[in-house]
């Protein structure tokens, strides 16, 4: 390529980005201001008021909505949800990244893997804890080819069953 068109090559470049150069950057998302929250929000988060307006405005949409979900759920709920919660901080660190991490991946999933997953894991809960203890030991002491062949018979086995349909079951609003 000559000199000439590879100033031209450059010019049509430069012209083609012009308009994503010059383009307005997004607007940051919009924060939530303390006092457009309802009264029980603003006692659910009554901890963050204080700093409230230095918080990232991501960060003040996420405790927003989840103070609104917190306040549709049943006494019963909100009982649950400590309970996790409270379980989920005595984990270690690690243990809580290496929860995290499979999550992303889980959420990464199609649907119908994630279906078969939840399946899975319905299956295998319903099972009396012996039975678990047994099937989670049995998997530990298998060596890589023998799990591979483990999640092959058990995929093979899903296949011979045919699709489920979906669980009826409570879902976050």
């Amino acid at each position: 390529m000559n000199r000439r068109s590879s100033w031209l090559c450059a010019l049509w470049l430069l012209v083609a980005c012009l308009p994503v150069l010059g383009a307005e950057p997004a607007p940051p998302p919009a924060g939530v201001a303390w006092s457009s929250m309802s009264p029980p929000q603003q006692e659910a988060l009554n901890h963050f008021q204080g700093q409230w307006s230095s918080l990232p405005p991501e960060r003040q949409q996420s405790l927003a909505t989840g103070a609104q979900r917190w306040l549709s759920m049943t006494p019963q709920q909100r009982g649950a949800a400590r309970q996790r919660f409270q379980s989920w901080q005595q984990l270690p660190p690690g243990q809580r990244e290496l929860i995290r991490q499979r999550w992303q991946h889980f959420r990464q999933l199609p649907p119908e893997q994630q279906q078969a997953v939840r399946q899975n894991f319905r299956t295998f809960a319903g099972l009396p804890p012996a039975q678990r203890a047994q099937l989670r030991q049995r998997w530990l002491n298998a060596t890589p080819q023998q799990r591979a062949q483990m999640l092959q018979r058990q995929r093979a086995q899903r296949f011979e069953r045919g699709p489920r349909p979906p669980p009826q079951r409570f879902r976050r609003p």
